[in-house]
C-alpha cells in the first residue's frame, strides 16, 4: 500500500513471445525534455526493440502522441508498426503511410493565434502536428494556465475536435480516434491477432490503451507512480521498463 492507503500494482510478469507488445514512446521509452526534438534512444534499446520484433513474429508497434513520421527518424534505422498522433495515423508493419490529412483553415488561424501567445513565453513550446497541435509548458511552468486557458478557448472554435491534456502539455486534436482505437485496430490483424496484447505507458493518453488491453485480457504497465490509473500492474521508470525489456541504455 502507499501512504495514502492506494493499492501498489504489482510489477507485470516475464516478457512472453506469444504476446503482441505496445509500446508508448515519451515517458515509457524516452525520458522527456524541455523540446520534443531533443530526445534519442540509445542504441542498444533500438537493438533491442529490432530483436523482440523478431521474436514477437513481428507482433509488435509504437503508440505515440509523436507523428509515425517522427517515430520513424527517432527510431532509425527501424520501421516499427506503429500509431501516431494518439491513434490518428496507423501503419501496419512493411506498409507506406498513408499521406497526412489537410488541417481545417480553422486550426491554421488557431495555431498563428498560439504563436502570438507563445512569444511571452520563450521557453514553452507550440508543436504543431499538422492536423493537431500541442502546447508545452515543460520548460516554463508559469505558462501552464494562460496556455490551458487558450487552449479551452480555442476548442470552441474546432468543431470535431478535443483538448487532450498530458505531462506538462495540452493538445488539440480531432476526436476520432485514441490509442485504444489503434491498439484494437492491430489486435484484429496479423500478426498481432490472437496474441494476448501488452502496453506500457505513462501518460493520460495511454489510460484508453490501458482500458483495451484490460479488456482483452492483456497486461496493462503504467510506468510512474501517477494514480487513478486503469492499468493493472507498474514499473517504476523508464529503466525499469528498459529491465523487463531486457534491455539496457
Amino acid at each position: 500500500m502507499t501512504s495514502d492507503g492506494t493499492p501498489t500494482l504489482p510489477p507485470p510478469p516475464p516478457l512472453s513471445d506469444r504476446w503482441a507488445l505496445f509500446l508508448d514512446v515519451d515517458g515509457t521509452l524516452v525520458a522527456f525534455a524541455d523540446h520534443p526534438g531533443r530526445v534519442r534512444v540509445a542504441d542498444a534499446v533500438l537493438d533491442r526493440l529490432a530483436v523482440l520484433e523478431g521474436t514477437l513474429d513481428g507482433a509488435l508497434a509504437l503508440i505515440s502522441g509523436r507523428r509515425i513520421e517522427t517515430l520513424d527518424a527517432l527510431f532509425a534505422p527501424h520501421r516499427f508498426a506503429a500509431a501516431g498522433l494518439h491513434g490518428l495515423q496507423r501503419r501496419r508493419v512493411g506498409e507506406a503511410l498513408a499521406p497526412p490529412a489537410t488541417p481545417p483553415v480553422a486550426l491554421q488561424a488557431v495555431k498563428m493565434q498560439a504563436k502570438t501567445l507563445i512569444n511571452r513565453y520563450p521557453d514553452a513550446l507550440l508543436e504543431d502536428k499538422g492536423e493537431a497541435m500541442a502546447l508545452h509548458w515543460r520548460a516554463m511552468p508559469e505558462a501552464a494556465a494562460d496556455l490551458q486557458a487558450f487552449a479551452v478557448q480555442a476548442l470552441t472554435r474546432l468543431p470535431g475536435y478535443h483538448l487532450q491534456p498530458g505531462d506538462h502539455v495540452v493538445e488539440l486534436r480531432p476526436s476520432h480516434g485514441d490509442k485504444g482505437a489503434a491498439i484494437a485496430a492491430f489486435m484484429e490483424e496479423a500478426p498481432f491477432q490472437g496474441r494476448r496484447p501488452v502496453f506500457i505507458g505513462d501518460d493520460l493518453t495511454d489510460e484508453h490503451g490501458f482500458e483495451i488491453v484490460n479488456a482483452h485480457g492483456g497486461v496493462s504497465v503504467l510506468v510512474g507512480d501517477r494514480e487513478g490509473t486503469l492499468a493493472e500492474h507498474r514499473l517504476a521508470d523508464i529503466d525499469a521498463v528498459y529491465a523487463w525489456l531486457g534491455a539496457t541504455a
